[in-house]
């Protein structure tokens, strides 16, 4: 194993142990934080990359909007479609049983005899 090896092997457990250390003690709104600005940054990022392709490219940028768009209609009306079909299935009838009557439980009264 060489030297160079060993160094970047210890680089990355170094790295490692930091992220771990980092997750255990920040809060969890300050990780959501972090990860929203990470998710900004790849946006961005990503966003600039699409737009120098599409400056380079627009007929294959043109071709791609469309096939999204006739996906998209397509997707659609068979969604439309099923919707308006009937639902095949099987049913079977249960026919309804007269319950037995309820037994009630009398309540016995107390008599109050009363002094005069």
């Amino acid at each position: 194993m060489s030297k160079l090896e060993s160094i970047s092997g210890r680089a990355l457990e170094l790295a490692g142990s930091v992220g771990d250390t980092l997750r255990d003690r920040v809060p969890d709104r300050a990780m959501k934080w972090i990860e929203t600005g990470a998710a900004l940054g790849a946006l961005k990022a990503g966003s600039r990359v699409a737009t120098k392709f599409v400056r380079r490219n627009p007929a294959v940028a043109v071709a791609g909007a469309v096939g999204a768009g006739l996906l998209l209609y397509a997707v659609r009306r068979q969604q439309r479609k099923s919707r308006e079909q009937a639902i095949e299935g099987k049913a079977t009838r249960i026919e309804a049983k007269k319950a037995p009557p309820r037994k009630r439980a009398t309540a016995k009264r107390a008599r109050k005899t009363t002094a005069d």
